[in-house]
């Protein structure tokens, strides 16, 4: 996960800005950051995007 995790601890509210427009349904609880819990959060948005884990992943890391 290395580059994924330090790409969201720097800069997650400019992320889950970019996740918000792209997909609207996404709620606040979808979004919630727990610092050392980014494998829980990337299955989170999975699961409510309809994505693979590698997608999401690329997607948080050209944010």
């Amino acid at each position: 996960m290395g580059a994924t995790a330090d790409k969201i601890k720097g800069n997650w509210n400019i992320i889950k800005g970019k996740l918000k427009q792209q997909y609207g349904d996404l709620t606040d609880d979808d979004l919630a950051y727990t610092e050392g819990k980014e494998d829980e959060l990337l299955g989170r948005l999975q699961t409510r995007v309809g994505k693979t884990k590698d997608e999401i992943k690329s997607f948080i890391d050209n944010a």
